[in-house]
């Protein structure tokens, strides 16, 4: 359904299209912005949410934006100050930077600014955004309403496809697009790379392709691959990168629900990793529902191995140490659907994160173990 956003101007009701991938809803109440508001005034606005619309200077709105950041950051920390409380459970911990970051991010989105039907944006010294954004929006047929907030994230979206991102497993660049999750987590490729291949397997299945990573690593390995996803983009994205590596006669990219049809002697997934509700469409790479991936996989395994296959799960345990899923209830769905565990081969993250102390999850994220498992029938 096309949502639209309205404003007074010049004594008279506009409107336009209103975009948004977070899913955010188009703001009720809209004014006018230029270079002559404070910050403070844009932030009393923003929190009360009302969107501003922007008609002046872009550079200048971007400054305005980073003020708003900084406002949302002083007042975090000032609250810390004033209400010192009990050290939080790594759940309670979890659920409060969760609620905080998606505050922070309703707040930021309030700023808005106007795109014209060619993506083209009418502020002075506004960049050249048309390719970035008909890559994450697609064609558009009249004018918009996007936050700035979104626009600069699909910038940026837009220098990872350009660009890519450096696999050495592969030896090449994985290039992402907007809306498919980038495997910057090298650590859990590095594990499909290694991982002693099932005797005489020919062929896999790659379920959840996202970028097609995995698929290419097995495909270098000398498999024939059939990648699954249900979504468009992951789709286009993953075809794109097995062709740009030279590896689209040994993968086919197709569109299913988790399993393509037949069996196979190796079945690798990597579901996301943490039990919960995403709130944008990025977030589906690293939350999954009531874990209806992971249980799907699980339960759907056996009829898709082959006789003497393996299911290789690629997974963190920091939803473990978040207490958001135990150990227990994992070998718990994998006895459930018949299956046992054949072998684990352990890695720790490399990532920035991981070593911040500074990070609200730090506690966790300083125990994060990330595993590929080998599963195979029970029976």
């Amino acid at each position: 359904m096309t949502t639209r956003i309205e404003w007074e101007e010049s004594g008279e009701t506009r409107s336009a299209l209103w975009r948004s991938e977070s899913g955010w809803p188009a703001p009720r109440k809209v004014v006018l912005a230029d270079d002559t508001m404070s910050a403070d005034a844009a932030y009393r606005l923003a929190l009360d949410g009302t969107a501003l619309l922007w008609r002046g200077d872009f550079q200048n709105a971007r400054q305005l934006l980073q003020a708003l950041v900084r406002r949302i950051e002083h007042k975090g920390e000032r609250g810390r100050r004033a209400k010192p409380r009990a050290p939080a459970t790594p759940t309670e911990a979890f659920h409060r930077h969760r609620l905080s970051q998606l505050q922070r991010a309703r707040t930021l989105a309030m700023l808005l600014i106007p795109f014209e039907a060619d993506h083209g944006i009418p502020l002075r010294r506004a960049p050249d955004a048309r390719l970035a954004c008909l890559e994450a929006y697609g064609p558009a047929d009249e004018p918009y309403m996007a936050s700035l907030r979104e626009l600069l994230g699909v910038i940026g979206a837009h220098e990872w496809r350009r660009k890519g991102v450096m696999i050495p497993a592969l030896d090449d660049r994985i290039h992402p697009w907007y809306g498919v999750f980038s495997p910057v987590r090298g650590e859990y490729v590095e594990l499909v790379a290694q991982a002693p291949l099932p005797p005489g397997a020919k062929t896999a299945f790659d379920i959840g392709a996202g970028t097609g990573v995995l698929s290419a690593v097995l495909a270098r390995r000398g498999l024939r691959v059939v990648a699954t996803d249900m979504d468009a983009r992951a789709l286009g994205c993953a075809r794109e990168n097995v062709s740009r590596l030279g590896l689209a006669t040994q993968v086919e990219v197709v569109q299913a629900d988790l399993f393509p049809q037949g069996r196979a002697p190796l079945v690798v997934c990597n579901p996301p990793w943490l039990p919960g509700k995403p709130s944008s469409a990025i977030e589906y790479a690293i939350y999954d529902p009531d874990s209806r991936m992971l249980r799907g996989f699980l339960g759907g395994l056996n009829a898709h191995l082959e006789p003497g296959g393996e299911g290789w799960l690629i997974m963190s345990d920091f939803a473990e140490h978040l207490g958001l899923r135990s150990r227990e209830q994992l070998l718990g769905w994998i006895a459930d659907a018949g299956l046992e565990v054949a072998a684990r081969h352990d890695t720790r993250p490399v990532h920035a994160r991981a070593n911040d102390p500074d990070d609200p999850l730090h506690a966790a994220r300083s125990k994060e173990v990330t595993s590929l498992w080998r599963l195979r029938s029970a029976g």
